[in-house]
């Protein structure tokens, strides 16, 4: 049973426990910055465009916090980097509203009335809703159905839960066990590990001897390329499934040959350059891919696009709201529909602060080292 938790706590815990988080604030119109705010750096300038005005005035300030070091660093670092390139990006197109941006590293919470757009994917950050925190990545429990709907589709009848033990695993592994019982899909065994675990072969034998038919791993890395070494050695020979949560280049990297045949639901940046031309997403992917190449000389992963994504929403909705006004700012974002990101196709609402649907993921697989689009 799941401990009921108080929804502001909750929210909190799963920010900071992910180590995965973006939180976008709007500070407008501050004619000193406060000594707690870090601006982020420039970037290398680019070459000049002199059809744009260059913007003027207060810069509109638009916090984030990333996590870029420790285990939270291959989520946080593109993140930052991404945030990076869309200030130099945007001020070279003239900014927003003739003002500049400038991102900055600023806390900020739903009691102080600021737009807050999460990176991190827990449903309980959005559900219930809360007037001003909105999340950008496909949610764990949308996770748990995409999932589910492809172990239905494979004829798996039976699963096996592995998950770390914090806020992002307890979500998600409770997420899927819903999803499994609404799809007739059988929870055999569930265990649990530490984050800061190295070695899961005592869970995963207990795993092994209850034959499921395939095995789900909740957790972001390192635990989960731990696992999966694990797993391989036991000879555990159903399918290994993992979540969003390990949907970069690292995750590949910590787990060697143990990766391949590693599959999950993930988001379309991973894979963009096999994703349809007809794909509504596929121009903004492929932009985004060329850009961010261009300048750190490797490819964005899904947590790069979360960042995107973010900090395009609060853009947009500034732009909208047509003042560098909160409350303004948190309507604008809250009627946002059809907006086409990294992560999916936006279309939030006064019920809905994430905005996605399950066809935000694909279904990917692990090949010679490599993300393969499967379904």
């Amino acid at each position: 049973m799941r401990r009921s938790i108080r929804p502001e706590g909750a929210r909190v815990a799963l920010l900071w426990a992910v180590l995965a988080l973006l939180v976008l604030s709007l500070v407008a119109g501050c004619a000193k910055k406060p000594d707690e705010e870090t601006p982020v750096p420039p970037g290398p300038k680019g070459p000049a465009k002199t059809e744009t005005k260059a913007p003027s005035g207060e810069p509109i300030k638009i916090g984030a916090i990333f996590s870029v070091t420790g285990r939270g660093a291959p989520l946080g670092e593109p993140e930052k980097q991404t945030a990076e390139m869309l200030q130099e990006q945007i001020n070279a197109k003239g900014g927003v509203l003739g003002r500049p941006i400038e991102i900055i590293i600023k806390d900020t919470c739903q009691k102080a009335s600021v737009p807050l757009v999460s990176c991190a994917a827990g449903r309980t950050i959005t559900d219930p809703i809360a007037s001003f925190v909105f999340a950008v990545p496909q949610t764990n429990a949308l996770t748990g159905e995409k999932i589910c709907q492809v172990l239905t589709d494979k004829g798996i009848k039976s699963i096996a839960m592995l998950s770390v033990d914090n806020a992002f695993g307890t979500d998600g592994a409770a997420n899927t066990e819903t999803a499994a019982k609404a799809a007739g899909i059988e929870v055999v065994d569930k265990q649990t590990y530490g984050p800061d675990d190295t070695d899961m072969t005592a869970q995963l034998t207990k795993i092994k001897a209850a034959s499921p038919g395939a095995v789900v791993i909740w957790g972001t890395n390192p635990g989960p390329a731990s696992a999966t070494k694990n797993a391989r050695t036991l000879q555990i020979d159903v399918p290994i499934i993992q979540s969003h949560g390990v949907a970069n280049a690292k995750f590949i990297e910590l787990a060697g040959d143990a990766a391949n045949g590693v599959e999950l639901p993930a988001g379309r940046p991973i894979v963009v350059d096999q994703i349809p031309d007809d794909d509504p997403q596929k121009e903004v992917l492929a932009q985004f891919a060329k850009d961010f190449e261009a300048r750190y000389g490797s490819k964005p992963d899904t947590f790069a696009g979360h960042a995107y994504d973010a900090i395009h929403l609060v853009v947009k909705g500034l732009e909208a709201a047509g003042e560098a006004d909160r409350a303004k700012l948190r309507d604008a974002i809250e009627a946002t529909q059809g907006f086409v990101g990294t992560a999916g196709i936006f279309n939030y609402s006064p019920e809905d602060h994430n905005g996605l649907t399950v066809d935000a993921f694909v279904w990917v697989k692990i090949e010679d080292g490599k993300w393969k689009l499967a379904g």
